[in-house]
């Protein structure tokens, strides 16, 4: 998640001062993900720091102001007109859990995946009901619709996340059955019988 263009998108729309940004982030996004007034000023102080906003004035209740600037609108084209990078994608915990409970001492792994199903089946309900709320009022302005963006996603990344974790039960299943039917080590008839004579030998234990 980009603050910083989420900043100078808004600041687009005219200037704003901290806790204004705060508040209009997060209305943006349905409070997903929540920011304090610290992260907001700190992305500030760097975005003027780089040029990309510039203080301007102040409004009638004494609050600071903060402007885009040329440099910080085509900062803002060249974030909107670019993919994001998914070649090096963020650690994700779920699947670095499930790496590691594979062979564990003491883990069923069987037991990790169904709490975690539970867990991601009741956040898809959740965020199911939002939308549905969401649609009951019928958005009727842009933060509403973009609220609906981002909850669509998230129900649509829980889904996945359910597919896969049946994935893996599926894939954890086959490879107990096919460890249950290899057939095991036994000694080979040769082996049974010892180690074979040679002539010599023979001829050796006829005397």
């Amino acid at each position: 998640m980009s603050i910083r263009h989420g900043l100078l998108a808004l600041l687009e729309r005219g200037p704003r001062y901290g806790s204004r940004l705060r508040t209009e982030f997060e209305s943006r996004t349905g409070s997903t993900w929540p920011l304090n007034v610290g992260q907001v000023y700190t992305t500030l102080s760097r975005l003027e720091r780089d040029g990309l906003i510039v203080q301007e004035g102040s409004d009638d209740a004494g609050h600071d102001l903060y402007a885009i600037t040329d440099e910080g609108r085509a900062e803002l084209r060249a974030w909107f007109e670019t993919p994001v990078d998914r070649t090096s994608p963020p650690r994700d915990e779920l699947a670095i859990k499930l790496a590691m409970a594979v062979g564990a001492p003491g883990v069923d792994i069987r037991d990790v995946i169904q709490s975690q199903r539970h867990h991601t089946l009741k956040a898809m309900q959740d965020y199911t009901r939002l939308k549905a709320q969401a649609l009951a009022d019928v958005p009727a302005n842009r933060d509403e619709v973009a609220w609906l963006l981002v909850v669509e996603q998230l129900i649509f990344q829980a889904e996945a996340e359910a597919r896969w974790l049946d994935h893996c039960e599926s894939r954890l299943v086959r490879l107990a059955e096919a460890a249950a039917t290899e057939p095991s080590a036994e000694p080979s008839p040769t082996a049974a019988r010892g180690p074979s004579r040679t002539p010599a030998d023979r001829a050796r234990s006829r005397r």
